[in-house]
């Protein structure tokens, strides 16, 4: 069993110190027995967070940052052709006084008859400019365009709470993505969905953001790690109280359970770096001397 961990580790000062005095006694005693390969580092500015690039590297994909075709894969697994493929998620953009801020699409509380309803008053002005959309999920729809051969793009785990104009694509390759971009937030200023919306109080989606494109490899592992995200919410919205309380449910639950398996293989994410930790042959000396280093969890997960 592979688990990965994303948002383990977080780069917010406040996040670290959350770590200081939290237990993690099962992946104290899964660091002790593990050994570490080769790091994935990198800085919090990567278009690809680390825990994609494990996913990606898990899938032998070759991990080109902002290029990882996460969404020809679910094209491929729902019977779609064969195409550079994107996902498209409907957002609402916070019009601050100086930048365009994401909120978390999850908060829109989308339903399946509204996202719906948002792709097919998209569906002509995108279509018109050689897209071909599937509807998915109610944040996440489909987009095959040739422009996601070429276009590197921001994960969303990357923009959520931010602003994101830095996250923008400025390849030449982008120049329609952020025409239709700024031609949907007109279109979706006036639509009677987000009429509808704001007298129920609920943020309007007022644009979308497209990711993972590209075209899927042609090589991909049968096997997918396991993924265990339930640190990615309370990170993107910086409560380290749920933050500390989720690390404890995973600690006593999941890694508890992997600790059980044989051999357990486990990848740790933070914003910058990921580690992956696997099990080795050992000698003797090495047996014996590892029930006596234990890692401090704290300052590993603090590193990524």
């Amino acid at each position: 069993m592979h688990l990965i961990v994303p948002f383990a580790g977080v780069a917010s000062e406040a996040g670290r110190q959350a770590l200081h005095d939290l237990p993690l006694p099962n992946l104290q005693r899964l660091l002790a027995r593990l050994q570490p390969e080769a790091p994935d580092t990198g800085d919090e500015l990567s278009l690809s967070p680390p825990h994609e690039r494990a996913l990606a590297r898990a899938l032998h994909w070759p991990v080109t940052d902002g290029r990882l075709p996460f969404a020809a894969q679910e094209a491929h697994a729902k019977g779609l052709p064969d195409a550079p493929w994107a996902w498209l998620t409907p957002v609402h953009l916070h019009v601050g006084t100086e930048q365009f801020t994401m909120t978390d699409p999850a908060s829109l509380q989308l339903d399946e008859p509204a996202s719906r309803e948002l792709l097919d008053a998209l569906r002509p002005l995108l279509e018109t400019e050689g897209f071909t959309l599937h509807w998915a999920a109610p944040q996440r729809w489909l987009a095959a365009h040739p422009m996601f051969d070429e276009l590197a793009t921001a994960s969303l785990d990357r923009v959520i709470g931010r602003n994101v104009d830095p996250w923008l694509p400025d390849q030449r390759a982008a120049r329609l993505l952020r025409r239709l971009q700024n031609e949907v937030q007109m279109l979706l200023y006036t639509h009677p969905l987000n009429d509808r919306r704001e007298a129920a109080g609920l943020s309007t989606v007022n644009s979308f953001w497209a990711s993972a494109g590209g075209r899927l490899p042609d090589r991909t592992a049968a096997d997918a790690p396991v993924i265990d995200d339930r640190l990615r919410g309370p990170a993107l919205a910086e409560d380290w109280v749920a933050w500390r309380e989720a690390w404890a449910q995973l600690d006593g639950q999941v890694l508890a359970a992997l600790a059980a398996t044989d051999p357990p293989r486990l990848t740790l994410a933070g914003e910058r770096s990921a580690l992956t930790f696997t099990a080795q042959p050992q000698g003797l000396w090495q047996r014996l001397s590892s029930s006596f280093k234990r890692p401090a969890p704290a300052a590993l997960l603090e590193s990524l």
